[in-house]
């Protein structure tokens, strides 16, 4: 076993490395905050009730990470690096096993608890000496944090009293990560057995995935004493990496909650002695113009720095010219003016901006999977202020964000504070914002250069649009999309008519309405035509499979057209729910949702036979690039009984595909793009096609 791992390095960063400064690694720190965060609380023993503290520890040794000055970068790298053999290799296969086995769960694309708590990708801090730099500083404190016998022993031997940590305190609260399941739980149990050095060796592996030459180094950097041997004592944990994205290991997701509230009433008389020291240095840093309160449904103030105070500010609010869109470079959220009837109300925009910099325990806060739910970093732009059905809402915008707070009309119990990303939007991504949903009905602020905008229901393409006014931008509420137990009875969208064409946007359960689209990737269109319309009538439906997953736009693209065996056909069989139709011929249409955090894409494959209601999805698959612009091809396939009673296997292939096989259940290989075996009901097969320029192509999902 000793030879499996690396010999010794020095304890020390080389003096030959590239120097780091304190401005490189604060850099470092703050844009893999999260990462690191992430690190430091794996690394540190686990003990049963006390995860709130574990959570405060990881902060606290994280946000001390910086140097004094410039220091060399360590030896390991920050970036993993690839071993010709032994248990580097191993390690580095057990983890690509282990992903692979993570991307290839099936998950609702719907749910966003089950995009939530992903760490940063492998290699994010790639060749940065100020990542590993600071790295080094986190595993260092971090095992220097475990507990130390010989330490408090010293301390009881002197008889010296034992010091808490100097750790931050949150009073009123206790603060933990989300809980995880069966497996979380088993892996926490497994890594509280190990030592400290071998738990950070085996968060190493499984989180930074680094080769055992490079663990060997980080740990000897850090001061273990015997980083061969923790080596050793990690192997005992199964590489169950997938684990380390869960929720329950992210002590940047928290949930708050109360603590003991009947030991917390009989320390009333200290609670007042804190609230009375609070004021005092509140008075102390000066408060602008007349204060902040009421700030609502704001949790407690507390100390601020000038930028900080200068964001919580109504009054430097950005607010743009109603005609900057017509002669700015940009068409964008950034060019949109400051509407609505509240406006100028600077009582509800000071609660709006505390509400946003410290949300109170009542307050609903939600955002997008990959948005950001922290206070603005300087004053926002506003977007809109006004009443909304029954509440008064305010929408702001921070450059990477849009952010909207709603309260009812009686006043602030109950608000709400909603997150959406929007950067990199374009003319099409800002054309309009939902302002509030009730009662089925959707209410939108449209961008300024909307001339016109009606309603249509997607599934009836020759259906009329029906006109909508525009107040001040505001439309009169849309039916939203009509879902009833489990099916389908319309799919309402809205149109959206400017100076370059007309567009259709849909309600997907977010702060922004998805843009759809339709044909081949790279040459999509985003007009509200005819042949846009009747594309997407049949498969308005998967739209539903898209909420609240923070999509940018979708765009249906019809890639074949398949005679079908045997006249009078009965529809999909195997899983997939019966559809109608006869002879004729069956089409194949890959819809692909784009996000606004750029990867996460939803890839669904979907097939209808002539005369049936609606597509079903035959494939799904989440972050590939098929069916993209980057790769505009596809391969998938599907059981389907036909009405003689004969079932079949059918795949089709986009354009380009020269043949097609099927392998396991069903095996047979067919020229062209498209496939027609017989088949045992329930059967299960593998496709792989072959392009014109002699790549495969594998199926879908």
């Amino acid at each position: 076993m000793q030879s499996q791992h690396a010999a010794p390095r020095p304890a020390s960063p080389s003096p030959d490395g590239p120097l780091v400064d304190v401005g490189q690694a604060e850099a470092a720190l703050v844009e893999h905050y999260p990462r690191l965060v992430r690190l430091a609380y794996l690394m540190l023993p686990p003990k049963p009730g006390d995860r709130g503290r574990r959570v405060l520890t990881a902060h606290a040794l994280v946000q001390r990470a910086l140097p004094r000055g410039r220091t060399a970068a360590p030896a390991a790298p920050a970036r993993p690096r690839r071993s010709a053999g032994g248990r580097a290799a191993h390690s580095a296969r057990s983890g690509r096993r282990a992903d692979r086995s993570d991307r290839t769960e099936r998950t609702d694309p719907a749910d966003p608890a089950a995009r939530a708590g992903r760490p940063e990708r492998a290699g994010d801090g790639d060749g940065d000496p100020g990542y590993a730099l600071v790295r080094l500083q986190v595993v260092r404190t971090a095992l220097r944090a475990g507990p130390s016998r010989r330490r408090g022993a010293r301390r009881r031997r002197s008889g010296l009293p034992a010091l808490p940590p100097p750790l931050p305190q949150v009073w009123g609260l206790r603060l933990f990560p989300r809980s995880g399941g069966a497996g979380e739980l088993a892996l926490e149990q497994r890594l509280s057995a190990l030592s400290g050095p071998a738990r950070a060796a085996w968060v190493l592996r499984g989180l930074e995935r680094l080769s055992d030459d490079d663990v060997h180094a980080v740990l000897t950097d850090a001061g273990a004493a015997d980083a061969a041997g923790a080596l050793r004592e990690a192997d005992r944990v199964p590489a169950e990496y997938r684990l380390l994205g869960s929720p329950a290991f992210d002590p940047c997701a928290l949930q708050a909650r109360p603590p003991d509230l009947v030991r917390r009433r009989r320390r009333l008389k200290a609670s007042l002695a804190a609230g009375a020291a609070l004021v005092v240095c509140g008075a102390l840093f000066g408060l602008p113009d007349d204060g902040w309160a009421p700030d609502g449904a704001a949790a407690p103030p507390y100390a601020l720095n000038r930028s900080a105070q200068a964001a919580l500010d109504p009054g430097k609010l950005t607010r743009v010219s109603p005609a900057a869109w017509k002669t700015s470079a940009r068409t964008d959220f950034s060019v949109w003016p400051a509407r609505g009837d509240l406006a100028g109300d600077t009582a509800l925009l000071r609660r709006t901006l505390a509400v946003w910099a410290r949300p109170g325990e009542r307050v609903r806060v939600s955002a997008t999977p990959g948005t950001p739910s922290g206070g603005p970093a300087g004053p926002p732009q506003l977007l809109y202020a006004g009443t909304v059905d029954n509440a008064r809402v305010v929408v702001l915008h921070d450059g990477l964000r849009i952010t909207r707070y709603a309260e009812p009309l009686d006043g602030t119990g109950g608000a709400a504070l909603d997150f959406a990303r929007v950067d990199g939007a374009d003319r099409a991504g800002a054309s309009a914002l939902v302002l509030g949903r009730a009662d089925g009905n959707v209410r939108y602020l449209t961008a300024p250069w909307v001339r016109s905008a009606g309603a249509r229901d997607l599934r009836e393409p020759g259906a009329d649009t029906a006109g909508l006014p525009l107040t001040g931008g505001v439309t009169p509420p849309v039916a939203g999309p009509v879902l009833k137990s489990g099916s389908c009875a319309s799919w309402n969208v809205l149109e959206l008519t400017d100076g370059t064409g007309t567009r259709l946007v849909t309600d997907l359960g977010e702060l922004v309405p998805a843009v759809l689209t339709a044909g081949r990737p790279g040459a999509a269109r985003e007009a509200a035509g005819g042949e846009v319309s009747r594309t997407w009538s049949p498969f308005a439906c998967s739209l539903a499979s898209m909420r609240s997953a923070g999509v940018r736009s979708v765009n249906a693209w019809a890639f074949a057209e398949q005679p079908l065996p045997d006249a009078g056909g009965t529809g999909p069989g195997s899983s997939l729910p019966g559809g109608g139709g006869g002879g004729g011929s069956a089409s194949w249409v890959c819809t692909r949702a784009e996000t606004w955090r750029g990867g996460g894409s939803l890839v669904q494959a979907q097939f209808r036979t002539p005369g049936g209601p609606s597509g079903v999805v035959a494939a799904r698959a989440e972050d590939v690039p098929q069916c993209g612009e980057r790769e505009p091809r596809v391969l998938a396939g599907v059981l389907w009984k036909s009405g003689a009673g004969t079932w079949y296997l059918l795949a089709a292939g986009s354009r380009g595909t020269t043949s097609v096989t099927a392998t396991g259940g069903v095996e047979g290989t067919v020229r062209g793009n498209l496939l027609t075996l017989e088949a045992e009901q329930g059967a299960r097969a593998d496709l792989e096609g072959t392009l014109e320029n002699g790549d495969r192509v594998s199926g879908l999902g």
